[in-house]
């Protein structure tokens, strides 16, 4: 699977420097057949996605795309279980896009006098020039490295000048692109040094050699400053050494005669220059020593070309490499977002205590199951099999029900994509869900019709799920109990399981089809902080009583009008009097 992974990255461009998710288009349709199921399926991928570092970390779930094949669902399960536990993570927020910081310090140009080369160097964008004449040749000593490329006419010219390089293959020309493009890395390299993957040590280890060209030390530079200083102690040990000499009157006039030192005095000069190790060539040779400004020059120019030179070398010798450093980066790219997604699911996984892997079965069936998307969620027991295919759920508004319609479609996402879940579930590999919200509007011919038309879309079967939130209200009250009543007998008799939030459960109960239960959410009453309290168990096969009358007592309570008062005092007077 990590191979695949792997693939998935590269195929799509994914990156984990790029700072938007890359848009992946799903292969695979969803078993989700609603925009409603599907916003509580983007949910679920959205809690787990928070896990990531990385943006396009959470494209990879795409990969573990919907199935109604067992052993699929098994495989993916037995991925996340062998993922290994606790791998260190945190160093993935210091990690930043590399940009390139390193320029070659010298001016680079590739020549040829072969015009086919010379077009595709040019395709290249690499700077080059085409050899027509001498002329060509000596505009070349401007430039610090002169590449040259399959030539012809002009190769002992270009032997003549100090900053030439042979290039074998139009391939080589301009390696310090590559170079260019790994220094942007050397500090993510650092930070990744203890990570916990063998290849992507590998990579890092296998780059490093050349990383280091960029920090290689340039030979020693001697300066104009230094030099000037080293004369100045030249020229005084000189006098010291002619005021203790006896000089004949013949040398001196061969001196002042013929500008030219004695042979006496030039011994001395030239110990003293040779203790300093600066050049003879670039001073000149008299007392006092001096700098010969065109020598001082030229050795300058010299030197830099020579540096430039075994700099370009090396750049050669690591060729191969260098030719690398585009796919190996890529790779290492790959591994770095599988590296986050991995780390991240597993942190998913021990953060929620996810540690119970779903049981395929032919019932649904959850036992202490927690909702992901609560803080302090309540563990929950439902059930449907082939006696009870369905649920007609009841209960005060805020009790609970449409959270666990959602709870549902959560643990299906989970258990679809392979994860594990909080509590155990025994589930059937659903191939059809359908979630039918409440809706928030008015009742009116229109979505009735709406509501009815989406229904009679639907694929019965016994993998097919129904879950319905109070659709009573896109019509009449008087006869919405009756069709959601023949609705659910409908789709029992498909072999269909449902789930059906309602406050017609009074209604429901006259015509409850066969292999239908009710199941009832309470509120018991209000806490000290006026707030009802819920247990957002259902009791499977107990109608729910409705709970105005908390609702109304805590709006008294609140002080907020007489009004409310009234109603309170009004509604417990009538239920006294009952009693």
């Amino acid at each position: 699977m990590e191979k695949e992974l792997i693939r998935f990255i590269i195929e799509n461009k994914l990156s984990p420097f790029n700072l938007y998710k890359t848009p992946v288009k799903a292969e695979v349709e969803s078993i989700f057949k609603t925009k409603e199921g599907k916003a509580v399926h983007n949910r679920v991928l959205n809690k787990i996605s928070s896990y990531f570092y990385f943006s396009d970390s959470s494209n990879l779930l795409n990969l573990f795309a919907f199935t109604q094949e067992k052993n699929k669902i098994k495989e993916k399960q037995d991925f996340f279980k062998n993922i290994p536990n606790n791998l260190k993570r945190d160093f993935l927020m210091n990690l930043k896009k590399p940009i390139a910081k390193w320029k070659p310090n010298y001016g680079i140009i590739a020549v040829t006098d072969n015009e086919e080369i010379f077009k595709e160097l040019k395709n290249l964008d690499i700077p080059v020039k085409f050899l027509l004449n001498e002329e060509d040749i000596r505009d070349l000593e401007n430039y610090d490295i002169v590449q040259a490329v399959e030539i012809e006419n002009f190769r002992l010219a270009l032997e003549q000048l100090p900053q030439s390089v042979f290039i074998d293959s139009i391939e080589d020309v301009y390696l310090e692109r590559y170079l260019e493009i790994l220094s942007g890395w050397e500090n993510n390299f650092k930070i990744m040094e203890n990570i916990d993957d063998n290849e992507i040590k590998r990579i890092i280890l296998e780059l490093s050699p050349i990383l280091n060209l960029i920090g290689s030390k340039s030979k020693e530079k001697i300066s104009r400053d230094e030099i000037e200083y080293k004369i100045s102690d030249i020229n005084k040990e000189i006098f010291k050494k002619v005021k203790e000499m006896n000089i004949s009157g013949e040398s001196f006039f061969t001196m002042l005669s013929q500008n030219k030192l004695p042979k006496e005095l030039n011994e001395i000069v030239e110990i003293e220059i040779n203790k300093s190790n600066i050049p003879e060539q670039i001073l000149d040779l008299n007392i006092p020593v001096k700098i010969n400004e065109n020598e001082l020059n030229e050795f300058i120019k010299l030197h830099d070309a020579n540096e430039n030179t075994d700099f370009a070398e090396k750049i050669k010798r690591n060729a191969n490499l260098l030719k690398q450093v585009p796919e190996k980066l890529e790779r290492l790219s790959a591994l770095m977002l599988a590296y986050d997604f991995m780390s991240g699911i597993t942190e998913f996984i021990s953060a929620g205590n996810n540690h119970d892997w779903p049981v395929f079965s032919d019932s649904f069936k959850i036992e202490n199951a927690k909702n992901i998307f609560l803080d302090n969620p309540q563990p929950l027991r439902f059930y449907l099999n082939d006696e009870e295919k369905c649920s007609i759920l009841t209960g005060a508004n805020s009790g609970g029900k449409t959270t666990l319609i959602e709870h549902i479609i959560q643990i299906i996402s989970l258990f679809n994509l392979g994860f594990p879940v909080q509590g155990k579930v025994e589930i059937p590999v659903f191939s059809e869900v359908y979630y039918f919200a409440k809706n928030k509007g008015s009742a009116s011919k229109g979505a009735f019709e709406t509501l009815l038309i989406q229904m009679s879309k639907i694929k019965p079967g016994k993998q097919t799920l129904v879950l319905a939130d109070e659709i009573e209200a896109v019509t009449e009250p008087g006869v919405a109990g009756k069709i959601i009543a023949a609705t659910s007998q409908y789709f029992i008799e498909k072999n269909c399981f449902l789930v059906i939030a309602t406050h017609l459960g009074y209604e429901i109960k006259k015509v409850l089809p066969k292999k239908a239960r009710i199941d009832g959410i309470e509120a018991k009453g209000l806490d000290e902080n006026n707030e009802l309290i819920v247990d957002h168990n259902p009791v499977l096969g107990r109608l729910a009583n409705s709970t105005p009358e908390l609702i109304v007592e805590k709006m008294a309570n609140a002080k907020l009008h007489e009004y409310f008062e009234y109603l309170n005092k009004w509604l417990k007077s009538e239920k006294e009097n009952k009693l």
